[in-house]
């Protein structure tokens, strides 16, 4: 849940880093040169995703090995010079440093008069999303973001509005659903401003197409959701939507339907179940109502005139 600013003096920097690793990472915290104002802390729980407002008040350098999670820091201001994964990222106002998770980073230089907007997603959600979203994996993932597109414009003004409006209305996180999904919006918008245009596949959605359907044919049953159908394609949702179309002329959800039609249409005619509703809740159904219509168009007759036939 979204906290109040949090202020502090330099001299009690230690106290106030023990905040910061509480609302964000747990860092090895070294003052490099004495602070020319205070401190400041905000922070807003999303679940999978924490936002914070971050500045020292005094330079210094910060090691984290980030367990767990990405995180995502973008200076309003000064500048910040960190080493991740013994790569070198400065990152000034219209920059993002991008630290792996589990990966030590040194921010060797965080000035005094910079503040930071830093994004905190869990690693496995991350990994979930960007399987579902752009096909890609967490090796992917750029070390520095240029803020300066489209794409991550947009990821920063979500980023910014909505850190704001929870923390001038704190009852908007009350409900764990909604915290939930503005979390997931953000990690959306911010996997585009990573990824704002997916690879060419070439001849590779004829095989993308028919992995799915295999996999389909294999478990109809199975409760398939945008993020299995991804994992399964190897691509984003959005590339698999694109390469049914263009192949089948339907999307993949009217894929698995007609699977599962065909496969209650043979247990029907086969005598396999004792009911309608048998053949249709087996093989995934559970709107019996629409269900019955979609057979009908699919085979021209109703399924209960199958069954009697």
């Amino acid at each position: 849940m979204p906290t109040a600013r949090v202020a502090t003096s330099a001299e009690e920097l230690p106290d106030f880093s023990a905040a910061v690793a509480d609302a964000y990472f747990p860092h090895e915290l070294t003052v490099l040169r004495d602070g020319v104002g205070p401190a400041e802390l905000r922070k807003v729980d999303l679940g999978p995703v924490r936002l914070t407002r971050i500045g020292w008040g005094a330079e210094v350098s910060v090691r984290s090995d980030h367990p767990g999670g990405w995180a995502v820091n973008v200076p309003r201001s000064g500048l910040l010079d960190a080493r991740v994964s013994g790569r070198s990222v400065l990152s000034l106002e219209g920059q993002a440093t991008v630290c792996p998770p589990d990966t030590h980073t040194l921010m060797s230089r965080w000035s005094a008069d910079c503040s930071i907007l830093g994004m905190r997603v869990d690693a496995e959600y991350l990994a979930d999303e960007l399987v579902a979203l752009v096909g890609l994996t967490a090796q992917d993932m750029p070390a520095q973001l240029d803020l300066r597109t489209e794409a991550a414009q947009a990821w920063l003004a979500l980023l910014t509005s909505i850190g704001a409006q929870s923390l001038r209305s704190p009852d908007l996180l009350a409900r764990r659903a909604v915290r939930e999904r503005l979390g997931a919006t953000l990690t959306a918008a911010f996997v585009t401003a990573c990824f704002p245009a997916e690879p060419e596949t070439g001849d590779v959605c004829p095989r993308i197409v028919a992995r799915v359907v295999d996999a389909m044919e294999a478990d109809p049953a199975r409760a398939w959701g945008s993020a299995d159908i991804a994992r399964c394609a190897g691509v984003g949702i959005r590339r698999v939507q694109q390469s049914f179309q263009r192949y089948r002329g339907e999307t993949p959800t009217e894929a698995l339907r007609r699977i599962r039609l065909r496969r209650v249409h043979e247990d029907l005619l086969h005598d396999r179940v004792e009911t309608v509703a048998d053949g249709a809740t087996r093989w995934g159904f559970m709107h019996l109502g629409r269900f019955a219509a979609a057979y009908r168009r699919e085979f021209g007759v109703s399924p209960s005139a199958t069954l009697r036939r």
